[in-house]
């Protein structure tokens, strides 16, 4: 399991992922779950992956495999970032067929990837989109201007209470953390190193922040801390029920 999000502010788009891919008493692994393809002044797009490692390394291979043999479509011939979305998604459908279908090798397998694509190619406005394992996508809104996949539970409390289109970038990427840091503490699965990228809207650059955390890098230890220490705070300065107990209500 992993635990990526993207979210659209009018700044721009910000990316945060984990990077754990196995999980047990004696084995802990970690891929890079944040992949990047650019031109620069011309289209700079990021892909993040959930689900099968398998399945997700063979659609960033292909990716890379049509760009360097100049297919008849890949995504720098792409207009529009909805045709990479697509392009994507019969990629991943393909991939997964090989191995889940009846009959093949690993029937009964699972080997669904979700996907989060977003970025920007000139002339276009940034977008966001998240890909499903039967490869069609959706598109962020301006009511949820975020997009989850993989563990998504633990950290989409702050993101509600949050986020919003107008949010400052670097609010939004302490949220992220954040929402990255909870669903770590309460999930074995989800781990660092986080990975954290702001695209800032109409620069078409590859990245205008990235940061890469470990597990204990000294910002991150702080980050825990001050959340712990602040929500504790407020949950003490919430209003008492005396008046409920004395109302028998």
């Amino acid at each position: 399991m992993t635990y990526c999000l993207a979210i659209a502010l009018d700044e721009g788009l910000v990316f945060c992922s984990d990077s754990r891919t196995n999980a047990g008493a004696d084995r802990v692994s970690t891929y890079s779950k944040m992949h990047r393809f650019s031109v620069p002044y011309d289209r700079s797009l990021i892909l993040l992956s959930a689900g099968n490692l398998a399945t997700s390394q063979a659609v960033v291979a292909q990716i890379q495999r049509d760009l360097e043999e100049d297919a008849a479509f890949n995504i720098l011939k792409a207009k529009y970032l909805a045709d990479v979305a697509h392009y994507v998604g019969k990629i991943s459908v393909s991939e997964q067929a090989k191995y889940s279908g009846e009959g093949g090798p690993g029937a009964g397998f699972n080997a669904g990837a979700t996907f989060i694509l977003g970025g920007q190619i000139k002339g276009r406005p940034p977008e966001l989109y998240m890909i499903y394992p039967e490869g069609n996508h959706i598109t962020a809104s301006e009511q949820h201007p975020y997009l989850q996949i993989g563990e998504t539970k633990y950290g989409k409390p702050i993101l509600d209470r949050i986020i919003r289109n107008d949010t400052p970038y670097e609010t939004a990427m302490r949220c992220a953390l954040v929402s990255l840091d909870s669903t770590i503490r309460s999930n074995a699965t989800v781990g660092p190193p986080i990975e954290c990228l702001f695209y800032r809207a109409d620069s078409l650059q590859p990245q205008t922040q990235y940061f890469k955390l470990e597990e204990h890098h000294p910002y991150l230890t702080q980050l825990r801390q001050s959340w712990d220490d602040n929500i504790r705070q407020a949950f003490n300065n919430l209003p008492p029920l005396t008046e409920v107990f004395a109302n028998g209500q």
